[in-house]
């Protein structure tokens, strides 16, 4: 025999049992202790009590040895009866089971309960055995992985989204949190009361910056999940960039945006169009008149330095979501995260019997992430076509929400929006109220708090929405006119005189942030 035979055995592979222990590839002891799962079960047979403290810690896979889990599942079938734990009624449910010759008979039951004297120590015992079965969880998951990634054939970005979804389906079986004692809650509770009191607006959430909306939900709260959804082209992305430049730029709230749908330059284009109050055709044509470049340049500079993140990741997982927000909020202090839109999110390497499970899955992660960063949470969310299909005004219900029931049981906050104007093509309604640029914003859902409707201003032109009650804004520079200083008219993209802007052909002007996000040439200004 040579010394690989010796090494590895015959045939080359490593004799994982030299010492009747089980080894890994790498002939190292894989995490398990016999005798502390000893402990535990005959400590569940000795003090009645036992099983409920440790119940909420253990499962029968658990257990390394088989036949421990066969044992533990006895006991939690007696425990689910309300039937006694002790050695006799664990034999009988073995032996109803037709599991008690597989673990060893009467006789091993027996040995069980005689290598404990004492369950004062079960609850320690128990989460080193749950502490050793994650360890191999754990060891499990990097060998696939590992496995895997030699596979040349494997694309390495799909294995990286397997990978972070099996390590989040570990953690989350994992996670426990223990119960908390209510008096440090109370002194949290009133601490939010006080600071609320203090705020000239008293409010004590995030203000949105719409005064109707606020007033409804006192600010957007932590933990919280707001869905807001509508049909196509109601109006969602502007509504939540409306919402976003209100927070960044009026109150200096650090603001995330996922979108999934749009570039991170569509969405720029997007805010422009909004601060600078300019038509969205023009912005993306460039064909800006000069009171519309002096207006641009003139509001533009609010824009920069705003604490607003823009990630136009596409098809992004809830597990890159999870890595980016905790990233966001560590570095930038981030106070708020908005997706745009929850049904283009995967959760990719999970298996899933339907798309209606993957959206609950992605809605109760969603949840589950704004209680963990205790932040609010906005993701917008599509509507099915029922709404088409009615013929009282087609105002969107809950039952609307696109594939899964999930999405109205996760959310704190369901809002609609809907634009009567768009469904009715006229000016006014049944009852002769003047629709032009109304937009309902309805509160369906309000988990603490109370629903209504808030009517908005809805300025299409610039995707811009506005409090209703506020007054129209002075007729925009851009509305004056074509002329400038008393001169003839400049015709639809030419450049403005000397002085005021640089040649189309030749500007000598900086770009924003390195580039021209108008797509258009840009004057000589200092931003």
């Amino acid at each position: 025999m040579d010394n690989n035979e010796k090494r590895y055995g015959k045939g080359g592979y490593r004799n994982n049992r030299d010492d009747g222990r089980p080894k890994d590839t790498a002939g190292r002891i894989v995490p398990r202790d016999k005798e502390l799962e000893q402990a535990v079960l005959g400590a569940m047979m000795l003090e009645k009590d036992a099983y409920t403290t440790i119940c909420d810690l253990l499962k029968p896979e658990s257990f390394y040895e088989p036949e421990h889990q066969m044992v533990y599942e006895a006991i939690q079938t007696l425990a689910a009866a309300q039937k006694p734990i002790d050695m006799l009624t664990v034999i009988e449910q073995l032996r109803a089971n037709d599991t008690l010759d597989k673990v060893g008979g009467p006789a091993y039951i027996a040995e069980l309960t005689a290598c404990i004297t004492s369950a004062a120590h079960v609850e320690y015992h128990a989460r080193i055995v749950a502490q050793k079965y994650l360890a191999r969880e754990l060891i499990n998951f990097a060998a696939n992985i590992e496995g895997k990634a030699y596979d040349e054939t494997n694309d390495v970005d799909d294995l990286l989204q397997e990978a972070e979804g099996r390590l989040f389906e570990i953690s989350q079986r994992n996670v426990k949190k223990d119960v908390t004692q209510i008096d440090p809650v109370i002194s949290q509770a009133i601490n939010q009361i006080q600071n609320a009191a203090n705020r000239a607006s008293g409010l004590s959430g995030l203000e949105s910056g719409f005064h109707d909306l606020d007033k409804l939900t006192s600010g957007w709260q932590n933990s919280d999940l707001i869905i807001i959804a509508a049909r196509p082209a109601m109006g969602k992305t502007a509504f939540v960039l409306s919402m976003a430049k209100n927070m960044a730029i009026n109150y200096n709230t650090p603001i995330a945006v996922f979108s999934l749908e749009m570039s991170n330059l569509q969405l720029v284009n997007r805010l422009i169009s909004n601060v600078c109050e300019i038509d969205g055709t023009k912005i993306k044509s460039g064909q800006l008149t000069p009171m519309e470049w002096e207006q641009l340049l003139a509001r533009i500079k609010n824009l920069n330095g705003a604490p607003l993140y823009i990630d136009d990741t596409p098809s992004l997982s809830i597990f890159e979501l999870r890595t980016k927000a905790r990233r966001l909020v560590r570095e930038h202090q981030v106070k708020m995260i908005i997706i745009d839109y929850l049904q283009l999110m995967n959760a990719s390497g999970m298996k899933f019997g339907s798309r209606e499970q993957e959206v609950s899955m992605i809605s109760r992660s969603l949840k589950q992430l704004a209680k963990e960063l205790d932040i609010p949470i906005v993701a917008l969310s599509q509507l099915n076509r029922s709404v088409e299909n009615r013929t009282d005004g087609k105002r969107p219900q809950l039952s609307d929400l696109r594939e899964s029931g999930a999405i109205e049981q996760d959310a704190d906050i369901v809002c609609f929006i809907h634009r009567p104007e768009y469904y009715l093509h006229s000016d006014t309604d049944a009852n002769g109220r003047d629709i032009r640029d109304l937009a309902e914003f309805i509160v369906a859902k309000h988990r603490s708090g109370s629903v209504d409707d808030i009517e908005l201003r809805f300025r299409k032109r610039f995707a811009r929405f506005e409090n209703m009650h506020e007054d129209q804004p002075v007729t925009s520079l851009a509305s004056v006119g074509s002329s400038l200083n008393g001169g003839a008219a400049v015709p639809v993209g030419s450049a403005p005189s000397a002085g005021v802007m640089s040649s189309p052909t030749s500007p000598s002007g900086p770009a924003i942030g390195g580039n021209d996000p108008l797509g258009g040439p840009m004057p000589d200004a200092d931003f």
